[in-house]
């Protein structure tokens, strides 16, 4: 380390200044910034969410105020607007922030207010990435992935530009945030980055433009006089063709409106469907479970337990009476056995036919059709 320039001391050339204050640019920098925020909403009145730690919540009598912090974007609602008011005048006292009023953009999501909720779209965020892309000019398609052949670690020849590849997916995983029905198709692709191929390009093109065709669609969120929580989860047994492991998905719905969705490959091999999905099934509760306890913290009334629907009826039967079967003492190796049960007695379970389901968020590439069927719900 140096002297910075204009700063050097004739008498201590090899000494170094010591910060007081921590600066932009430096590994201390977002720590330090978030525990003085942190020390001053405690200070203001706020508890911490033990369900997310960038979530406070502040509760005096009937006002209610929630503070999510996102590095130094702050989002701040509540039922009181003078207390909201209040909040944010006490915290300009403090730091120098810059009002903007309601929220219409908020981590690069378009909130736009509607009769019936929020609608939440990320369609200028998908323009941007076209035209970076150069893939604005290019011709739609009506589904993300093809439906007629899979992809594998050693299809086609490797590509010059990896780091495109690699950029690429790294938006696409951002903006999966509004739009579940791409999130299967991001995650197989994701699984490539480390050594992506031409045809592995070709598909990632093909979501570009499928991406084209469906820019104005997002994520509407309509009130409900309804509690309800429920979830769907599934699983493709041994459907990658590189190591025959599964991949698990999983919806989750609070009110009717869709609030979580995940889709990933499972980590350990599965003997049979069964297994791969009483396996889904866990992470999905375990989902859940998190979810509800976030609900508890913000003082949502929480009448009856959730259910979580499946398509397998071994892995139904297996969450009445789990300890009668062999996959319990294989799924041990995994888990903790004793969490499997706390997680899994909590919630209710159904079966659920395949047809159904919410498969677009599922473990396989699926038509133009049944984007319209998820859409209409």
């Amino acid at each position: 380390m140096q002297q910075p320039p204009g700063f050097h001391h004739p008498d201590y050339p090899d000494h170094v200044c010591r910060l007081k204050k921590s600066l932009y640019g430096l590994k201390q920098a977002p720590r330090a910034w978030f525990h003085t925020l942190h020390s001053f909403l405690l200070s203001y009145g706020c508890v911490n969410s033990k369900s997310d730690p960038s979530l406070f919540i502040y509760f005096k009598g009937t006002i209610k105020l929630y503070t999510l912090v996102y590095v130094d974007d702050i989002l701040i609602t509540g039922n009181n607007y003078q207390a909201i008011q209040k909040c944010v005048s006490t915290l300009a006292t403090v730091f120098s922030i810059k009002d903007l009023g309601y929220i219409h953009f908020f981590l690069g999501v378009e909130v736009i207010p509607t009769s019936q909720g929020l609608f939440l779209s990320q369609h200028k965020y998908i323009h941007d990435l076209l035209d970076r892309t150069k893939m604005a000019d290019a011709k739609i398609v009506h589904s993300p992935m093809s439906t007629t052949s899979s992809l594998t670690r050693y299809d086609g020849v490797a590509i010059a530009n990896v780091t495109e590849y690699r950029s690429i997916i790294g938006a696409l995983q951002y903006l999966s945030m509004t739009r579940p029905d791409i999130a299967y198709t991001v995650n197989k692709l994701a699984q490539f980055m480390q050594n992506p191929s031409s045809i592995h390009f070709t598909a990632l093109k093909r979501l570009l433009r499928y991406l084209k065709a469906t820019i104005f669609h997002g994520l509407h969120l309509k009130r409900s006089p309804s509690n309800t929580r429920y979830a769907f989860s599934d699983a493709d047994w041994a459907g990658n063709r590189d190591d025959y492991t599964s991949t698990s998905a999983n919806i989750t719905f609070y009110g009717g409106n869709p609030i979580s969705w995940k889709s990933f490959k499972q980590k350990a091999l599965a003997r049979s469907s069964t297994e791969a999905e009483y396996r889904a099934l866990v992470y999905a509760s375990a989902e859940v479970l998190w979810l509800s306890s976030l609900l508890s913290e913000l003082v949502v009334p929480l009448p009856s337990a959730p259910t979580i629907y499946c398509d397998n009826l071994g892995a139904t039967y297996l969450t009445v009476n789990p300890g009668s079967s062999e996959i319990m003492f294989i799924l041990s190796e995994t888990f903790i056995l004793s969490e499997i049960m706390f997680v899994i007695t909590k919630f209710g379970f159904s079966m659920f036919p395949l047809k159904t389901n919410l498969r677009t968020v599922s473990r396989s590439p699926y038509q133009g059709s049944d984007i319209k069927t998820f859409a209409s719900r």
